[in-house]
């Protein structure tokens, strides 16, 4: 109990006495002290909360983006597993293009030059017989329907080297000299024809009709050749 002295206007200073005991005002002070501790203690509670979450809610979209990057890597591994028979068909194809080109490299399209030659050839001259031959390359095979001779000629030795690959040989028949000079001539003019020659040049006839009889020759060279199985650069 405490005593404290309360003035009043124009009365003199009273007492004013305090009854209560101070262990209730302690009590009363301790419990403010605890209602603020505990208010505390919420506060904190809820920004730890709030923290968590956050930290929770960051985990979880990692963890999202962590799922997700492995579900397209599993997309594009099952993908990639599916273009292994375009690669494998693709191999296949360079494989088989590879043995197409070895085979066919050396083709030279002789219905093409079979049709040239009857447009060049002079009008006084006119072919009994031709028989053609092609030195045969490594990997290559020997094409052609014109007859073939059994022997190569000597301009297909050394073909690789001077790019002869094949010869070509004509019997025929002219009017005159100058009509097998015009034929060499128009042999010379040929793409892929070479060095035309003739071995023999003879004065004959046809009944009434004098006439000579030649043979030549000719070298075909890689200009002759089609390309057509040969991949192009860059493919």
């Amino acid at each position: 109990m405490s005593t404290q002295t309360v003035e009043t206007a124009g009365v003199g200073a009273m007492p004013r006495v305090n009854l209560m005991p101070p262990e209730i005002a302690e009590a009363a002070r301790f419990r403010q002290l605890q209602l603020a501790m505990g208010a505390a203690i919420a506060v904190s509670a809820v920004i730890v909360g709030g923290l968590y979450v956050h930290e929770r809610s960051g985990v979880s979209s990692a963890q999202s983006q962590l799922d997700s990057a492995q579900a397209q890597q599993a997309s594009l591994q099952t993908k990639l597993a599916s273009l292994q028979t375009v690669k494998d068909t693709f191999a296949a194809v360079q494989a088989k293009q590879g043995l197409l080109d070895q085979a066919m490299g050396q083709e030279v399209r002789w219905s093409y030059y079979l049709n040239d030659l009857a447009l060049k050839i002079p009008s006084n001259v006119w072919l009994n017989s031709v028989q053609a031959s092609e030195s045969t390359a490594p990997g290559a095979t020997s094409t052609g329907p014109a007859p073939t001779s059994t022997s190569p000629s000597p301009s297909t030795l050394g073909a690789a080297a001077t790019g002869v690959i094949g010869s070509i040989t004509f019997d025929g028949t002219g009017l005159r000299h100058d009509d097998v000079a015009k034929w060499l001539d128009a042999l010379a003019r040929l793409k892929g024809f070479s060095d035309p020659t003739f071995s023999r040049s003879a004065e004959g006839a046809i009944g009434n009709r004098g006439v000579v009889s030649f043979e030549s020759g000719v070298s075909v060279n890689n200009e002759a050749l089609s390309g057509r199985y040969t991949p192009k650069a860059g493919s």
